[in-house]
């Protein structure tokens, strides 16, 4: 598409085969977006497009990730809260006519499997290494290992015992993320299987853990990997989780942190047998549509949304789609 459409917190520019979205720097703008910076999501992560009112006179236009198609939404599991959302574009009221437009052209952008969970990540995890202070230790990441660095004003005796932690990606099958927002925030790893014990630095998994309380973002059974039996181990008594809460562990920290883990422990994992689907973006329109969008197009140059160089290029663009 070539178009860049502005909006409060952050930029979407649209490319042939995916849309960049910049966020601002800006005091005002949600420290994820800050940490995130920029993120690049494929058409064919997409599963729908939607335009809503928002508030105190503005509008949202929002692109749905298919699921299993962004390791930070599969990480963040629902809990993110909406101005967090980065898949949220806040506008004027005024340019909703300009949205509406976008979002029409987003929608015939979106691929035929778009209603179908995504086979693999699609969407790139925030780059490693990564690191952050959680109330029991300090967690980082360099690429391919995970570590837990106990602290002593915050770690449990039963974590002190086991000794720092280290896990190699290859060892893992997913993680559970709980938002530091809630009463009891975690980040737990999720072993793959039985491993040898080695709690010492440089070690294999210890004790093995399932998910304690709630779904995990992780393969699974589903994806041919055997996991861990569950279990109902605290977190604080756990030596593969580290604690949130009263500032440790925030989620412009700890959520890019996990979606990253997330995303390795995945391409480790064996590829599933089927096929991915075709990706087809640059298929044909129906010249109804085309006429539709050229007709659209020009309103938008006569109201003076579209100068007259983006109105020519977008309407020669449209025409070769013939």
């Amino acid at each position: 598409m070539g178009d860049v459409l502005a909006g409060i917190h952050a930029t979407w520019e649209f490319d042939t085969d995916s849309v960049l979205i910049r966020f601002e720097r800006g005091i005002r703008t949600p420290k994820l977006f800050q940490s995130l910076r920029e993120r690049r999501i494929p058409y064919a992560a997409l599963s729908s497009v939607t335009l809503t009112p928002g508030k105190r006179g503005t509008v949202v236009l929002r692109a749905v990730p298919r699921a299993g198609a962004d390791p930070l939404v599969e990480a963040a599991s629902g809990q993110l809260k909406e101005g967090c959302d980065p898949y949220r574009l806040v506008l004027p009221a005024e340019r909703e006519v300009l949205a509406e437009y976008y979002a029409d052209e987003l929608r015939a952008l979106l691929d035929p499997a778009s209603d179908e969970p995504a086979d693999r990540f699609l969407v790139a995890a925030p780059e490693a290494p990564l690191n952050f202070k959680a109330y029991d230790g300090r967690a980082g990441f360099d690429g391919e290992r995970v570590s837990f660095r106990w602290s002593w004003t915050g770690a449990s005796s039963a974590k002190w015992k086991a000794g720092d932690q280290t896990f190699k990606v290859s060892e893992l099958a997913g993680i559970v993320w709980r938002s530091p927002e809630a009463l009891d925030g975690y980040l737990r790893l999720l072993p793959r299987a039985a491993a040898p014990v080695g709690h010492g630095t440089g070690g294999s998994l210890g004790e093995l853990h399932g998910a304690a309380d709630r779904g995990s973002a992780d393969g699974g059974a589903a994806d041919g990997v055997p996991v861990a039996p569950q279990v109902t181990q605290a977190a604080d008594q756990d030596p593969a989780a580290v604690l949130f809460g009263l500032g440790y562990g925030p989620v412009h920290e700890s959520l890019p942190f996990a979606a990253a883990v997330l995303e390795s422990v995945r391409r480790t994992q064996p590829a599933p047998a089927a096929s991915a689907p075709a990706m087809v973006n640059a298929r044909r329109r129906d010249p109804a549509d085309i006429a539709e969008r050229i007709h659209h197009l020009g309103e938008l140059h006569r109201a003076g949304l579209v100068t007259d160089a983006e109105y020519t290029a977008k309407k020669a663009q449209l025409l070769a789609e013939l």
